[in-house]
């Protein structure tokens, strides 16, 4: 099973090795979709957690124990068509390919399937087609 959560760290857990101890104490795999950490600051991690369900939702309640704020994002992107010009700039941030151009028609496609919501095409947009439905 997958989740993707948004992780919050207080400024003293940024040096945990979290990853680390997901994988070694839980069995769960971690997917880094987008990471703002820093030293003394509050840090983000957007990740995709994949592993037995029992163990996901053991490794949320240490997350939460350590002071981790955890957030499920079940967000997904939208694409207004009635805005997008089919300019193709958001293809190129696109770390999964889920959008991208026909070569033939030289029309946007989008392939939710393929999306991980890191919403790095959303600012990419010049036309402010895209955003997330929440």
């Amino acid at each position: 099973m997958k989740k993707r959560v948004t992780l919050t760290f207080p400024k003293r857990s940024v040096h945990m090795p979290i990853t680390y101890r997901l994988a070694k104490d839980f069995n769960v795999a971690a997917n880094i979709i987008r990471a703002q950490v820093a030293p003394n600051q509050i840090g983000k991690l957007v990740v995709e957690l994949s592993g037995d369900i029992d163990q996901l939702n053991e490794a949320i309640e240490w997350l939460q124990v350590q002071g981790i704020g955890v957030s499920l994002s079940n967000r997904e992107i939208l694409i207004d068509e009635a805005i997008c010009v089919d300019c193709g700039l958001c293809t190129g941030v696109c770390p999964t390919q889920a959008l991208t151009l026909d070569p033939e028609t030289f029309k946007l496609t989008f392939m939710r399937s393929r999306c991980i919501v890191c919403e790095q095409c959303i600012p990419t947009c010049p036309v402010q087609a895209i955003s997330t439905d929440l």
